[in-house]
């Protein structure tokens, strides 16, 4: 058995194992983590390198900014799907090599590590140096690729961050891994998923911010700022080169008025997306006696409080990738806000 302690984000070996190294990469191989934060940064982001530690390689770029400005937050799927905990990617012979031998000067020199620590990370050592493989397969760098575990560094105490538990297996150029969640356009599309950046659903009123007890208030969202968003992921190493674009798009707006004494127009409180993009529609002069096609009326005052109307739109999220002739669906996401409404008492209603 071997145990382990976590130390300026990543893992270290710090147990012995009996017989055959059986460190896995979500301990020794822990630093294979993603890297740099998507942040919903128009630019590239993510791999690279810090100190000894190699991380993800798989990098983003989009615009995934919204209306390009205001909060903006992550898209949470529909349902019971969730992007990939942990995923497989590959490594040139160098880089594998460079990592392996830091991991081990730095276990071995780390002041006070234990013994049996720097046995188990020596063992996994030999094995790619002296032992099952001969000194990283660094002759062979031009006929394929080392492949290893990463996992989400968000998500690695989650069961399904510890599945990838191979050991670094060496893949010649034009296999397929024979693993599950091997890095592929579906699997970079999953992962820009998770990176989609959107913007805040801040919904305009008619009545603004106060309104009146029985008086529907008009509520839209303006087409303009409500405009897909899409990231890219790609992975470029030792010759594999794919990528995927995960791109959301504004399809329905639920309003959640904040108490039961209200009623939501139309019933279901969902407004369907406009032809040309917008939700709902703004409000004007002589549309008094109209009911609004999207909107709410309180039933009731707020007292000296206001209610909190949740605003949540629903996004449809599609990914094209390298070798896919078309869009393909993902489990659509929503994303949403609240916003506080004063609601006045009155005894009559002019319109």
């Amino acid at each position: 058995m071997h145990a382990l302690t976590r130390r300026r984000g990543r893992w270290l070996v710090v147990g012995a194992v009996m017989g055959v190294c059986a460190l896995t990469p979500g301990t020794a191989m822990a630093g294979w983590g993603p890297g740099g934060k998507s942040n919903g940064e128009n630019k590239e982001t993510g791999g690279g390198r810090s100190g000894t530690d190699i991380v993800s390689m798989v990098r983003y770029s989009g615009s995934s900014k919204g209306d390009g400005g205001g909060s903006k937050g992550n898209v949470t799927p529909v349902g019971n799907w969730t992007p990939p905990a942990c995923w497989y990617e590959p490594r040139t012979a160098e880089a594998f090599q460079e990592y392996v031998e830091g991991m081990y000067t730095e276990t071995v020199n780390y002041p006070g590590q234990h013994s049996y620590a720097k046995t188990a990370v020596g063992q996994f050592r030999d094995m790619y140096k002296d032992g099952k493989y001969l000194n990283y397969n660094l002759d062979m760098a031009d006929e394929g690729t080392w492949w290893v575990a990463v996992q989400d560094p968000d998500r690695w105490m989650e069961p399904a961050a510890q599945r990838c538990n191979e050991m670094p297996f060496w893949v010649v150029n034009g296999d397929t891994p024979d693993v599950p969640d091997a890095v592929t356009p579906k699997v970079l599309a999953e992962l820009a998923y998770k990176r989609l950046r959107l913007p805040e659903t801040q919904v305009t009123l008619a009545p603004e911010n106060t309104t009146k007890v029985n008086l529907p208030t008009w509520a839209w969202l303006d087409k303009a700022k409500f405009k897909p968003v899409d990231v890219t992921a790609r992975i470029n190493v030792g010759g594999l080169d794919i990528q995927a674009t995960t791109t959301a798009k504004p399809v329905a707006l639920k309003l959640e008025p904040g108490t039961k004494d209200a009623e939501t127009y139309p019933a279901s409180g969902e407004c369907a997306i406009n032809d040309d993009g917008s939700i709902g529609e703004p409000y004007a002069k002589g549309k008094s006696e109209r009911t609004p096609p999207c909107g709410l009326e309180y039933l009731r005052s707020s007292g000296d409080g206001t209610f909190a109307l949740k605003a949540t739109v629903t996004w449809e999220i599609t990914w094209t990738g390298t070798g896919s002739p078309g869009q393909t669906r993902l489990p659509d996401g929503t994303f949403g806000n609240e916003q506080d409404v004063t609601v006045q008492e009155i005894q009559s209603v002019n319109r």
